[in-house]
């Protein structure tokens, strides 16, 4: 069993398709697919059902699945670990962000660092804020960055920076954001909201609670996956929102959204380590930069 099949492995059950799993590890499909008939073969056991072009995991795949990645984790840091020796002249920077933090607030800083240390490459995925946790937990990220909270015991969680929401609505209910909300408004408007695990929804719910309202109280019109998403759907008319200004701040300038007279709680930008295991160098140093650039 080499790394290149757990890693080809791997591709295929977080996507349940081969050919996507070949595009994401710029391999052929044949490559993706005998390197899995070879791993069946040598243990004699099914590691996925084909199911016409797709593939589902078989129990024994499933359990493997976790058991791939820790080694893939941990060959991961073992890496890190002599590239630390070439004094950050090499190395992996593996990081996963919530949707805000990842598409506004990370990737000037990214780029400040890929000058300072143009030897390290930078891997960013992106989630929603449970999810992210999820993957430092799991050991697929070394640094999580994130807009909700997060209170798992295993996870240090430094505050990184402060966010500033909005609460916005599109034409359609301008009105709204011409007078002070009311708990009455929030119940008569429809809402847009991201899914649950998102950092953003959690904020949404917060505001809410202040006037002793829950997602039951109000109609909720859409749910959607993206915060660019949200902000179109109310763009569009679908209803009022809880974005950050980050997001909404081009709608706003345009015109095509209001933002409401409702006082906004500033919620906190936050990064996460595990609190067992050794930072690599390249981690260290992207913290350190952090602080640096205020």
């Amino acid at each position: 069993m080499t790394l290149e099949q757990l890693r080809i492995f791997v591709a295929v059950a977080e996507r349940l398709h081969f050919t996507q799993a070949a595009q994401a590890l710029g391999l052929t499909q044949s490559a993706v697919s005998a390197a899995i008939a070879a791993l069946e073969g040598r243990y004699g056991i099914e590691l996925f059902h084909r199911v016409g072009r797709h593939v589902e995991l078989t129990s024994a795949g499933a359990a493997f699945h976790g058991e791939a990645r820790e080694v893939l984790s941990a060959a991961g840091r073992a890496e890190d670990s002599l590239a630390e020796m070439t004094g950050l002249k090499r190395g992996h920077l593996r990081i996963t962000g919530s949707q805000t933090i990842a598409t506004y607030w990370l990737p000037p800083r990214l780029l400040q660092f890929r000058r300072t240390y143009p030897g390290i490459r930078i891997t960013l995925a992106i989630a929603n804020t449970t999810q992210v946790a999820a993957g430092v937990i799991a050991g697929d990220a070394e640094l999580g960055f994130v807009e909700g909270p997060v209170t798992d015991p295993v996870l240090d969680v430094r505050t990184v920076d402060d966010d500033r929401l909005v609460l916005v609505v599109g034409q359609h209910y301008a009105r709204i954001a011409d007078q002070a909300v009311t708990a009455e408004d929030f119940r008569a408007i429809p809402w847009v909201l991201r899914e649950p695990g998102s950092g953003t929804r959690a904020a949404t719910e917060a505001l809410l609670a202040s006037r002793r309202l829950t997602l039951a109280d109000v109609a909720v019109s859409l749910e959607l996956p993206s915060n660019e998403a949200v902000r179109t759907a109310v763009e569009a008319g679908a209803g009022a929102t809880v974005l950050s200004f980050s997001v909404v701040a081009t709608g706003l300038r345009a015109g095509v959204l209001k933002a409401a007279a409702c006082a906004m709680p500033t919620r906190r930008f936050s990064a996460l380590r595990h609190r067992e295991r050794r930072l690599s160098g390249a981690a260290k140093a992207f913290l350190s930069s952090l602080e640096k650039q205020g």
